[in-house]
This record gives C-alpha cells, structure tokens and sequence, in this order.
C-alpha cells in the first residue's frame, strides 16, 4: 500500500471515517524532502492542472491583445462557482474576443454555488454553458487558438497543436518526460494528465519560484498567471473555498482539482506540496493543507486559521451541538516510515 492515513474523524469517541492519502514535498532542487505515502503515486491533476493550461494564453499575451483586465484572465485558471464577478467577467472575456459560449464543448448546466443557483431557479432561467465551473479556462484556450488561427471547432482534442503546445509546456515544468504523461478526459472534455505527485508538487514549485525556470519566456508567463491567481482570489474558486483562502496570502500559489488532488507552492520558503486523499474527499483538504503548514513552521498563522475556520477540527451537528472531532493523523518529517 502506497498511501497512509491522514485524517480521521470520531464521533461520539468512536471512530467513523478515515481519509488515506499520499503527501510530498520538495525543496528549491526538486528534491523529495518531506513525504507520507509514496512520492511516486501517480494521479491525475483534474482541475489542479489549470494554471499549467493558462500558460500559453500568457505566452501569447492574450490579455493584452484582447485588453482584458487580470480579473477576467484569472478565469484562465479559475474553477469558478457562478457568482455574479464569475459571470460578469465571463460575459466581458465573450464581448472582448468575439467568442460565444456555444463554442464551448462543456454542456449547460447551473452554478456549483447555492446562492447563484437558486436565484436562477426562482426566475425560472434556463443553463447555461458559462455557468460551468471550467469555462473561463476553455475560453482561455478558444481565445489563444482564435489569436494563432488555431481551429476552434475541435480546440478540446489531445491532438490539437494548442494542447499539445500546453502538453508540452507543461511536462517541461513538472520535469517529466512528455511521453510518459497519463493522459485521460476530465469532466469538462480536455485532455487530463496523470503523473507521479512528486512532478506535481515539482510543477507548483515553479509556480511559486519562476526564477527556477531557465526558459525566459515561460518564466514570464508563470509569473503572469500567478500574479492573475493571486491578484483575484476569489475569481479562482470563491468566498470561503481553500483555493481562495490560500491565494489571499500573496506567499502561495495553490489549486486544487477533483478526487481529492491538490499542488501547493510557498514562495519565501521555496518549497511545494502535492497531495491526493485516495476516496476522492476535497473536505478535508483545508485540514491536511493547515497541517502541512504547521508542521513546517509556517509563518503566517491568519492563512493556517483560515485554513481551520473552513474545516474545524470540532465536528458539529445540524444545531451546533459538539459531536466529534476530525484529527490529523500524519507527520510529513517521517519520510516513507
């Protein structure tokens, strides 16, 4: 077995759930320094692969050709949740580029928030396509294939020159042969790629640290799509989810993706976590992450306590009654032991 537990959670001092997971670290040399489970594992990104697939739109300056703000580009990289900043951006990237949302090949559907969802369903409106939670970032690409005279009709194939330009860009930074990436559909309909959560954790070390990067160039747009995730938080995800909460420290470069995979980048420090829960939970995400934090010493305590308010490690009932606890069982200094 590859992976260990990380999380578990009582109820009643009995315990009811157990989260097994995988957690790796390196360091500014791409080195594995802290890990639980195998750093090997392989996994697939899901939606933790969208700030590698918003690079080529910053290599081809697609912001500024189309004059968009770094709001709206942010949607490049965002798994957004349909407020109205979500769509009001979306609606502009669409009148800026000329596209249409039916270009997208993602169905109609509603918003993964609750509160823009249900006032849609009280006035009766129909789904949408940009009320997908990755729309911004297959604009992104429509925009880059619009700009390079790229087909647009077919623009989600693996095939595609566009994909296979982010296919590479993006095994150059994880520092993994592009041949020997896993690639699959995500839920959306892009190529989705798998790869040993070592070369993810290595992959958001480049996200933090661009200097690492020798490609002048792809240095430039790293720092560009990260600047855009930092900037706007929110855009990202939105209020109270984790990929928001860790952006609003200017420190951290951070996105998750489906089935419990998630990249982590510290600036300051130089150093970058991957981790995959193995049941798929993104719950308990803000407590493994908050963990990790601590565990290296980490400095600002607002982020590892807006990490916690997310998930406490008190478990409360419907009226606010104590019934449990969730605990964090891993230690990430205890390498493989």
């Amino acid at each position: 077995m590859n992976y260990k537990a990380l999380v578990e959670q009582d109820r009643g001092g009995i315990l009811e759930n157990v989260h097994f997971g995988v957690v790796c670290g390196v360091d500014e040399q791409s080195e594995v320094s802290f890990s639980v489970g195998d750093p090997e594992h392989h996994t697939f990104l899901r939606s933790a692969a969208k700030p590698f697939q918003a690079i080529p739109a910053a290599l081809h300056r697609i912001d500024e050709i189309y004059g968009l703000t770094s709001k709206e580009a942010a949607l490049f990289a965002a798994s957004h949740r349909g407020e109205t900043y979500h769509i009001e951006g979306l609606q502009s990237i669409m009148e800026k580029t000329g596209l249409h949302e039916e270009s997208l090949v993602v169905l109609p559907t509603y918003p993964l928030n609750d509160a823009p969802k249900y006032e849609l369903l009280r006035h009766n409106e129909e789904k949408r396509r940009i009320y997908h939670n990755c729309s911004g970032k297959h604009f992104g690409v429509l925009a880059t294939c619009k700009h390079l005279g790229y087909p647009l009709e077919n623009y989600y194939e693996a095939e595609h020159p566009l994909q296979q330009e982010i296919l590479k860009v993006f095994a150059y930074l994880t520092e993994y042969p592009q041949e020997q990436i896993g690639i699959g559909v995500d839920g959306c309909g892009f190529p989705v790629y798998a790869l040993p959560l070592k070369n993810l954790a290595i992959g958001y070390l480049k996200l933090a640290c661009p200097d690492l990067i020798e490609d002048a160039e792809i240095r430039a747009a790293v720092v560009k799509v990260a600047g855009w995730m930092n900037e706007n938080p929110d855009i990202i995800a939105s209020h109270e989810f984790i990929c928001s909460e860790l952006l609003r420290d200017p420190n951290i470069v951070a996105k998750g993706g489906a089935k419990g995979v998630y990249g982590v980048g510290l600036k300051k420090e130089r150093m970058a976590f991957a981790l995959k829960v193995i049941d798929g939970s993104e719950l308990v995400w803000p407590t493994i992450v908050a963990s990790i934090l601590e565990q290296i010493g980490y400095e600002n305590k607002e982020t590892i306590a807006r990490l916690y308010a997310l998930t406490p490690s008190e478990i409360r009932n419907d009226n606010q009654r104590l019934v449990g606890e969730n605990r964090v069982t891993f230690d990430i200094r205890q390498q493989n032991e």
